[in-house]
């Protein structure tokens, strides 16, 4: 098993377990790999460090400042990450990703997807014509708005493409 800290153009990192080498690059080059936050197609491999199980005692790393490198006079970075690029992951930015993604697979593993329907089934279950359960679905803003003006509430939460297929 191998397994790989990757990171998508919007800077979300996560890690990816392969079976082997062969199979990440299979899977980069039939662009299968997808970010899990945002569904962006466009990932790479960042550097890691081989996992190594030592016993005994451990010090601490060296705390290190580095300077951030500042792009020449004039350059206009494209859209997306340059090779090598790194867009920074604090502990707090990764541990709210963390606590988003776990909230996203809730939803969808609780509710039911009824698509463009979303508006229609929220009134049938707040009139009480069908029985309740928990739905999600899609709805313009102005049906939102109208939802909301009956009294039933409508929360907006965009899924990313990645979380829309089967959960793993």
């Amino acid at each position: 098993m191998k397994v790989l800290n990757l990171q998508c153009a919007s800077g979300h990192a996560f890690e990816g377990w392969f079976g082997s080498e062969e199979d990440y690059q299979s899977q980069q080059s039939r662009g299968l790999l997808t970010c899990p936050m945002c569904g962006m197609a466009e990932v790479l491999r960042m550097p890691s460090a081989p996992r190594l199980n030592l016993s005994g005692a451990r010090t601490p790393p060296a705390d290190i400042p580095s300077a951030p490198a500042s792009p020449a006079p004039g350059h206009v970075p494209r859209s997306g990450l340059e090779p090598g690029s790194r867009i920074a992951q604090t502990p707090e930015r990764a541990q709210a990703e963390a606590i988003l993604l776990q909230a996203m697979r809730h939803v969808l593993a609780n509710t039911e997807d009824v698509g463009a329907h979303f508006a229609e089934e929220a009134r049938r279950i707040h009139h009480g014509e069908i029985e309740h359960r928990n739905i999600r679905g899609e709805a313009t803003p102005v049906e939102a708005q109208a939802l909301r003006e009956e009294g039933i509430d409508v929360v907006h939460l965009p899924i990313p493409e990645g979380l829309k297929g089967p959960l793993q």
